[in-house]
């Protein structure tokens, strides 16, 4: 059904890059606040300015975190530490909270200036999924989730929704870790191995094999396809639109069994 096999009986699909094209809104946000941060840096340490990359560090250390794990991580591959802060930190603050929350207020700012825009195959996809009688949830690192939900105009076919604010009040782990999606799979009364995750990202991918779902859909919107299957895709398409004409057996590739205690 739908390019998924038969035990399959809900969907919980990333936001950014599956089903809205945000993701290069939120790279953009990123390569202007981390090359102002390390400019700055430069400025005071003498150290020479290397860039951020929007190809290399957005998919290795940025895709698919949590806004402060994306910090922390692309920070760490420079070999430079913040204080944590808090999580209501000023823009300006020389904080792991701080940077993200400067980027946070960048990608409001071309949100609200360039609207948000789905793709037309993953609209296509929500609404077979719905009239097939499949559950259906976003979930998303983003705070920002579900003003992208209703900006893109899918909020009817979406019954639940986890999102970055979600994540923070209930602890959750952000991804590789499977928490958000075993979460995604709670709301709509479905056990994983019922569930397909829809991923753009490499860490999102991995977090839906960590958290040993019935299937993993790698989207692949960039040309990393041989990334997405060695994180854990069962199959990878350019776009949900092909998954509507699509045949897997009814059976998802053999994986290794996920780690207990982060499966859990």
């Amino acid at each position: 059904m739908l390019g998924l096999p038969a035990h399959v009986t809900a969907c919980l699909f990333d936001l950014d890059g599956v089903l809205t094209q945000t993701a290069q809104v939120h790279n953009a946000a990123w390569a202007e606040t981390f090359d102002a941060f390390l400019r700055q840096r430069a400025s005071v340490t003498g150290e020479p300015f290397r860039p951020y990359d929007p190809g290399e560090d957005y998919n290795r250390y940025v895709d698919g975190r949590p806004r402060a794990d994306g910090v922390r991580t692309f920070l760490a591959s420079r070999h430079i530490v913040l204080p944590e802060g808090q999580p209501d930190d000023p823009p300006t603050a020389a904080t792991v909270n701080g940077v993200g929350n400067r980027k946070n207020v960048i990608l409001l700012r071309r949100i609200h200036s360039d609207g948000v825009r789905a793709y037309q195959g993953s609209v296509d996809y929500l609404k077979a999924a719905q009239a097939a009688g499949l559950r259906r949830a976003v979930v998303s690192a983003s705070a920002n989730a579900g003003d992208v939900v209703v900006a893109a105009g899918f909020a009817p076919y979406v019954e639940a929704r986890v999102d970055g604010v979600l994540a923070r009040e209930r602890g959750l782990r952000g991804k590789p870790h499977p928490d958000t999606f075993l979460a995604g799979a709670a709301l709509l009364g479905v056990r994983p191995e019922q569930a397909a995750v829809f991923e753009d990202a490499q860490a999102g991918v991995a977090a839906g094999r960590a958290g040993n779902f019935g299937f993993v859909v790698g989207v692949d919107r960039v040309g990393q396809a041989d990334e997405l299957r060695r994180h854990g895709a069962d199959i990878v398409v350019s776009d949900l639109a092909e998954l509507l004409t699509a045949d897997v057996g009814g059976q998802a590739r053999p994986r290794p069994g996920a780690d207990p205690e982060v499966a859990r």
